[in-house]
């Protein structure tokens, strides 16, 4: 039984783990509540996967204590393993079995009661009673990552985490996708997931950036691209090559970077960018506009002022 504190599922506080004289994450605090797709982001080593299976039990932490479903994540682990279901990157089913045979050897490992129905509905569910006899290694890489998806579900957990779930995976099957893990959360499904894409971050209801160790940011995709305070400018016309390097390294130039057949120009001092800008702004063949920062804008800047503090 899922033991919560109204609607918190997650509370964890100074999460901390050394390997040796290594520290990986670096007091790390999180607060996730029932419902909620939780999105981690940051660079590849950072601490995402660490911080995630220290939250969820599956590694005890150097320091730092708190909940997870209710559950002590240092004396209860077992309790809250039993009610996740965990995705990874790697497909690790049975690819001479159909979809069908691989979800029965998955319920008959939870041993799970009315094995068959469960299997039914897991399938129909998940929209794969069409396939159901499809051996999975015929399957491209959206109906697999389906399948794993289902498999990890059937055991009807409290919470999910997916650690890089859509890699590889074609535009319309991620979308189907993250169409799937929103349907779930309505159902009440605590959703943690690891990306690197930022529209797929965009679609988490809140997020965590996480470098080095360290939390940087907290909140929403809006709280966390304000809290950067970052000041953006558009600009579109011929021979943007050309102008780009001569934008580089002015004062308030943070980044200048392409889109097409547009530069996107960011800098955290307004005034400063704007007077370094104003030069430019004069020429007829170029069109400028101010423009909202982006997740990615926000990230980079993070990661940038994360580096320079090593």
């Amino acid at each position: 039984m899922t033991r919560t504190n109204g609607d918190v599922v997650i509370d964890v506080r100074d999460l901390t783990k050394r390997f040796g004289n290594r520290t990986v994450v670096d007091h790390v605090s999180l607060t996730v509540r029932r419902g909620e797709i939780y999105g981690f982001l940051g660079p590849n080593g950072s601490g995402k996967t660490t911080t995630i299976r220290m939250v969820c039990g599956l590694l005890t932490p150097t320091e730092g204590a708190g909940t997870c479903l209710g559950y002590d994540i240092r004396t209860e682990a077992d309790s809250i393993k039993r009610q996740v279901g965990y995705m990874t990157q790697k497909f690790s089913f049975y690819e001479d079995l159909t979809i069908r045979e691989n979800l029965d050897f998955v319920a008959r490992v939870y041993g799970l009661p009315h094995r068959r129905q469960t299997v039914d509905r897991t399938l129909e569910r998940l929209g794969l009673g069409s396939r159901q006899h499809q051996q999975a290694g015929t399957l491209s890489g959206g109906w697999k990552q389906r399948m794993a998806l289902a498999a990890c579900i059937m055991h009807e957990p409290q919470l999910l985490l997916l650690d890089e779930p859509t890699a590889g995976v074609d535009p319309k099957a991620r979308r189907e996708f993250w169409d799937q893990i929103h349907a779930l959360a309505e159902e009440g499904l605590t959703v943690l997931v690891s990306t690197h894409y930022m529209d797929e971050a965009e679609r988490c209801h809140r997020i965590a950036y996480i470098a080095y160790g360290h939390l940087l940011a907290d909140g929403t995709v809006a709280e966390v691209i304000a809290g950067v305070k970052l000041s953006t400018w558009q600009v579109t016309g011929d021979h943007l090559a050309t102008l780009r390097a001569r934008l580089v390294g002015l004062p308030g130039v943070e980044m200048v970077v392409p889109f097409g057949n547009t530069l996107h120009i960011v800098g955290r001092n307004a005034d400063v960018l704007e007077q370094s800008l104003a030069p430019f702004r004069g020429d007829a063949g170029f069109a400028w506009q101010r423009a909202e920062p982006t997740l990615e804008d926000a990230f980079i800047r993070m990661m940038a002022d994360a580096e320079q503090r090593l």
